[in-house]
């Protein structure tokens, strides 16, 4: 696979099927994506990688937990602005709108939308569970480079035939992951990611998010005819 058509079919994958994902295809992208750039080559990156029954020791530890929802314990980030504007509110919006709908879930279905919700702490029924993080003492050029790495992961997943979904929302327990994994004080947890073979057949796997024209985010200037 090419890192066009990488590119062109990686989407935010909620529906995984149990199909193994064995450890030595994790670590060669893992071990590929550390060429991802960072400024002056800090590389301020750490991942954890759950499978097997240790994942599943973290699922049912959270289980219990789920009444916590929306918030859980709260992010140590803010995810999104707290007064976001258009058009950032809108698209984030009409995303929401197109989750739901895909699995017939309306707007005021509350309980339904949080159930769903919920399903990021079960990784979406993926095999292999990814907790990225970065030190405290970094700043935002460092965030920047991670998630650059983030998005080199995700490519080199494609290109094994794998997907994922880089899940914030793992950012809410973060206090309950830290001490499971365990994550050193120094570090931050910035996300999970779900590795695994799509479910081609599940509907919530059926639709994509729309991006921009490029004539509505880019400017060109000084090209000859």
């Amino acid at each position: 696979m090419d890192v066009r058509e990488a590119v062109a079919t990686r989407y935010s994958c909620r529906a995984f099927l149990p199909t193994p994902v064995p450890e030595s295809t994790v670590r060669e992208i893992l071990t590929r994506a550390a060429r991802s750039p960072s400024g002056g080559n800090m590389q301020p990156w750490r991942v954890d990688v759950l499978a097997g029954a240790r994942l599943e020791a973290l699922k049912a530890l959270l289980r219990p937990r789920m009444d916590e929802l929306p918030k859980g314990e709260g992010t140590e980030y803010p995810i999104f602005p707290k007064d976001m504007s258009d058009p950032y509110r809108q698209r984030r919006f009409s995303v929401g709108e197109q989750l739901y709908r895909s699995i017939g879930i309306p707007r005021e279905d509350k309980p339904a939308r949080y159930r769903q919700y919920a399903r990021n702490f079960e990784f979406f029924g993926a095999p292999v569970g990814l907790f990225i993080s970065i030190d405290r003492s970094l700043v935002l050029g460092q965030w920047v480079d991670l998630g650059s790495f983030i998005q080199t992961v995700m490519l080199l997943a494609r290109d094994c035939g794998l997907h994922t979904c880089p899940q914030e929302a793992w950012a809410t327990f973060h206090r309950t992951v830290a001490a499971f994994l365990p994550l050193p004080s120094t570090m931050m947890l910035f996300c999970g990611m779900a590795l695994g073979h799509a479910d081609d057949s599940a509907p919530i796997n059926s639709w994509r998010t729309p991006r921009e024209p490029l004539e509505a985010f880019a400017n060109f200037s000084g090209f000859s005819a």
